[in-house]
């Protein structure tokens, strides 16, 4: 009998291209970082060129391959900007041939009484999160239209489901990318692209670490989630690479939330640790 060839490995990325908004910090670096570990190739943006510059530079140094091969590259991309999301779709097409995932993960937050909003704020975190999901996802949309294959992930949130008080431009605009992601994955299915998004709990990053790392509002929420921790940035990107492989390649027009069971919790007996008295 002959012996059987190895299983391929479902989570395997290797051959695909992917385009990261919001790549050069945060949850939007380590999904890149996860997907290059998984065998894709990748285009990071952000807006700030030493941020790319710097991001690029260690995502080459952390990940295994052939060190003639490019794998990963940079591009500066504003997602308020028509022209600026083209030139990193096609500087994704001039690097790598292809575009197979797009993460829209490019973020803004803002804290302030919702009597102080005004519409300037609200508008610029809208046309971030929302417009600019939507401003990426066509341009991308139209190439894996043309190859009848792609995967676009949107970032959404905890906000997106429950209130945090005090971030009510963040938490519409988060709601909106919900309903943005279902209408791509319903509208683009039979163009062969599928779309989801993933809402993260509370994971530190340079958006909120001041607003929940020891501080009040921190606490409660640790005591309400059933983890009794925070999230990490890599186990944000774990659900990415599961979005974007073959394993979840019947996913479609869902938001996946990472929380730690934060949503799932009424009672628990999580406490924050520095609050107990020793």
């Amino acid at each position: 009998m002959a012996a059987k060839s190895p299983a391929k490995n479902p989570f395997d990325l290797t051959g695909q291209v992917a385009l990261v908004s919001g790549g050069a910090s945060g949850i939007g670096k380590a999904i890149a970082e996860a997907f290059l570990n998984q065998g894709a190739r990748v285009l990071v943006g952000s807006r700030t060129a030493d941020k790319v510059e710097a991001a690029v530079k260690e995502l080459n140094a952390s990940t295994p391959g052939n060190s003639e091969e490019i794998r990963v590259g940079g591009v500066t991309l504003d997602v308020t900007n028509v022209p600026s999301v083209e030139r990193a779709v096609r500087k994704t097409i001039d690097l790598f041939g292809r575009l197979d995932i797009l993460v829209n993960s490019a973020g803004v937050m803002l804290r302030k009484p919702t009597f102080e909003l005004n519409p300037d704020d609200f508008n610029k975190l809208y046309d971030t999160h929302v417009t600019g999901a939507l401003r990426c996802s066509q341009a991308a949309g139209h190439l894996m239209r043309e190859q009848h294959s792609g995967c676009i992930i949107n970032l959404a949130s905890i906000s997106s489901f429950v209130d945090l008080v005090e971030v009510a431009a963040y938490a519409a605009a988060k709601n909106a990318v919900m309903g943005l992601t279902r209408s791509l994955a319903n509208e683009w299915a039979k163009y062969g692209i599928r779309t989801n998004a993933i809402a993260p709990g509370f994971v530190p990053t340079e958006l909120n670490r001041k607003m929940i790392e020891k501080t009040d509002r921190g606490r409660r929420i640790l005591e309400h989630t059933p983890m009794g921790r925070f999230g990490s940035a890599s186990e944000i990107a774990g659900a990415a690479v599961f979005l974007a492989c073959p394993a979840g390649g019947f996913v479609n027009g869902h938001t996946l939330v990472v929380d730690g069971g934060y949503m799932a919790s009424g009672i628990g007996d999580a406490v924050a640790p520095w609050t107990i008295e020793k």
